[in-house]
């Protein structure tokens, strides 16, 4: 693969910069809207950003500000106005890529006439995993979202709660052991204990040197789990901030 398919920096040879998961450069998508598609939305402005890997990072920004579009790029389901971007130092279309990412939208559609057993079965087996190896990784997916056997075998997944199907969506996420997961509002309609368990799967995620790149609405969310975080304004990546002081203090205490 050409040169023009890598991070530049990683393509360079730099030690330093082979550790570098998310990267982007100048991202740039307009929609066309009306009836004579006339008019131009401005969905995301010249964002850059690069996540080392192992971090977990954190997109902060008000509801309609871009922060969707930019995931739906990053994973290659949205073709961006120009320029450019690569996941693990190879580019956002690379099939072996996709391989190694997980993704949860802030609201999945699901098989409504499947359990969350059967469903997990047949990501695994998109996964191509073992078929021996199968019931097994559900088993240890399922105890680590806090979701029971019996619920995932028993009932069909319209019978679930928003909180069961987080959990579903989240154990989908991580069925292929991926090295970097995309989490688009993953407390978005989550009781308090609901959002306390996300947090904890997240950050034992973060313990296992995963990298995580998600979206928020809710400051507290963010700066109770990024290392680093962005605010984002009107399709646009502002001040970036380092939050390790609120990460310090929150390992300290608790």
């Amino acid at each position: 693969m050409s040169d023009s398919h890598v991070n530049p920096a990683i393509a360079s040879g730099s030690t330093e910069s082979t550790s570098i998961a998310v990267w982007a450069d100048r991202l740039n998508k307009t929609y066309r809207t009306g009836f004579w598609l006339n008019r131009k939305v401005e969905s995301l402005k010249d964002c850059s950003i690069a996540v080392p890997a192992g971090e977990t990072f954190g997109l902060l920004g008000p509801n309609g500000a871009g922060k969707t579009t930019l995931l739906k790029i990053l994973l290659g389901l949205v073709q961006p106005t120009s320029g450019r971007a690569t996941i693990l130092g190879r580019s956002i279309g690379d099939q072996g890529v996709r391989q190694q990412v997980g993704y949860l939208p802030e609201n999945p559609y699901f098989y409504d006439y499947l359990t969350g057993w059967e469903f997990l079965g047949l990501m695994a087996q998109l996964f191509e995993i073992p078929r021996s190896q199968r019931s097994q990784r559900i088993l240890q997916l399922l105890e680590w979202v806090g979701l029971s056997v019996k619920s995932a075998k028993g009932k069909q997944m319209r019978q679930y709660s928003k909180g069961m199907l987080q959990r579903v969506g989240m154990a989908q996420a991580l069925i292929g052991n991926p090295e970097v997961i995309f989490l688009d509002e993953p407390m978005s309609g989550l009781d308090p204990l609901g959002r306390y368990q996300m947090r904890e799967i997240i950050l034992a995620l973060k313990a296992q040197g995963k990298t995580i790149f998600f979206n928020s609405h809710i400051l507290n969310d963010v700066e109770a789990i990024a290392i680093a975080w962005r605010f984002w304004h009107r399709a646009s990546c502002c001040v970036p901030e380092r939050s390790m002081s609120c990460w310090e203090d929150r390992r300290a205490t608790g």
